[in-house]
């Protein structure tokens, strides 16, 4: 949380502005206008040629006018839309359905006075189904699949014959027309659904990564923030310096009793004071402040568990190291933004769900770096276990004894992980580390992260391998 908050702080002075809110769940772009009528279009031209073909290319008896009249209702809505609204426009949600029920409605009525379900291009109308279903909300996308199942209905309950050879008729079997009915059916909800779900999952999936991006920009900026100290520094260097040079010289002209000389020392003092943390700040960054750069172990972690410390859940922090004595406090880690971004994300999720405790575990070896934390809460539900990881999994939950199924626990202080979980592991994984997450036999869950030593900076001190 703490950490959030103070990247966004220096982004936004960075930037001069604020974060951008992030998209809501579940929203879907709504198509643009020329979009739609461009596929309008499309199908204007198809639909005009095949008539055109079957009429003069086969020379069957079509009822010619009747198609080209339905096909020019198309037509007339595109000029319609191209005149009175801009070309690049987003059509609204409601609006894109009704263009697109209307499709559906168009290319029935066509069907239906050139042989309905006798005719094979009734698999045309899978298509406004799943350009709603793919593009659209979902309320609004299923109200163009239904329109296209009420019309491909209709197709078996009415139409005219199918234009065909002179003085004969083609008709199918009944029992063959219901299952051509029922393959359109199925093909409509099958396809439609495979789209809107694909869809989902691709905007979810984009929101995720966007969101981890901005992470890592942040961090990245915070690390920028380094550089605009030091360019600080640089500029007040030579300002500061004449302070202090007249500082001195006033402090030499005054005499040992004089009221003003310890006012004097107070400024050569403060202003060599300056002059140390300017020098400090305008170091090489790898050799800059250990407090900010290098940190023991425990105080890394203290760091990133502080903020959730609570008397209702106690935080135990231990390291352990091979052969090295008060490990925690003498190994040290280099402080990394994504670091503390990701372990304070595991930390407020244990502290929610923990009953009394969270136990944080960092170990060193010679051939890795492991990092462990546990809760002692209700541990993961099965079948969040199996999908986490993933952006927006939310509310790890298991069922208390006593309570009644269906219930999640802690529902009403939290939400749960999701897509929080998704970014501290993605940052974890970024940067080399394994990351694996389970239920303890004991009872409570736990986050491991398993680091090759080559992979993280920690620091052992000399002499202690």
């Amino acid at each position: 949380m703490f950490v959030n908050q103070t990247l966004t702080q220096i982004s936004a002075f960075l930037n001069g502005s604020d974060v951008a809110p992030p998209i809501a769940a579940g929203e879907k772009d709504h198509l643009r206008l020329r979009t739609l009528i461009m596929l309008r279009w499309l199908a204007v031209l198809g639909q005009t040629a095949m008539v055109l073909v079957i009429a003069f290319g086969f020379g069957y008896p079509i009822r010619l006018w009747l198609c080209l009249g339905i096909i020019m209702g198309s037509a007339w809505l595109n000029l319609i839309l191209s005149l009175g609204r801009r070309f690049t426009q987003r059509a609204r949600g409601w609006e894109a359905a009704v263009q697109l029920s209307f499709d559906a409605i168009q290319l029935a009525l066509l069907l239906g006075v050139t042989g309905g379900l006798n005719n094979p291009f009734c698999l045309m109308l899978i298509a406004p189904a799943t350009v709603a279903a793919a593009n659209l909300p979902t309320r609004h996308g299923l109200v163009v699949v239904v329109v296209a199942i009420c019309a491909t209905i209709a197709l078996a309950f009415w139409s005219l014959d199918l234009p065909w050879t002179p003085g004969l008729t083609f008709v199918m079997p009944h029992m063959y027309r219901i299952g051509f009915l029922s393959a359109i059916l199925v093909g409509i909800v099958f396809t439609a659904g495979y789209a809107w779900q694909a869809a989902l999952e691709s905007a979810r999936m984009e929101r995720a990564l966007a969101a981890t991006q901005a992470v890592l920009e942040k961090e990245t900026r915070l690390s920028a923030l380094g550089g605009l100290a030091a360019a600080a520094a640089h500029e007040l260097g030579t300002p500061l310096g004449t302070i202090q040079v007249v500082a001195k010289e006033m402090l030499h002209s005054l005499k040992p009793d004089d009221p003003l000389r310890e006012d004097a020392e107070l400024l050569v003092s403060q202003s060599q004071r300056c002059r140390d943390i300017l020098k400090a700040l305008s170091a090489r960054p790898e050799t800059r402040d250990s407090v900010y750069d290098q940190m023991p172990v425990t105080a890394f972690l203290e760091s990133a568990a502080q903020p959730y410390r609570s008397a209702r859940v106690a935080i135990h922090i231990s390291v352990e190291a091979d052969d090295i004595d008060d490990a925690g406090n003498r190994v040290l880690i280099r402080r990394r933004p994504e670091w503390l971004h990701a372990f304070s994300a595991f930390i407020e999720n244990a502290v929610d769900f923990a009953r009394s405790e969270v136990n944080i575990v960092a170990e060193v070896t010679q051939g890795y770096v492991s990092l462990a934390i546990e809760d002692d809460g209700p541990g993961f539900s099965p079948d969040i276990l199996s999908r986490l990881g993933e952006p927006y999994i939310s509310s790890r939950y298991q069922v208390e004894p006593g309570q009644k199924p269906g219930k999640i626990l802690g529902e009403q202080s939290h939400s749960g992980m999701g897509l929080g979980f998704f970014i501290a592991k993605t940052l974890c994984e970024h940067t080399g580390a394994t990351v694996t997450f389970g239920n303890r036999p004991e009872g409570g869950a736990y986050v491991r992260a398993l680091w090759p030593r080559d992979q993280i900076d920690i620091l052992v001190p000399k002499g202690e391998r």
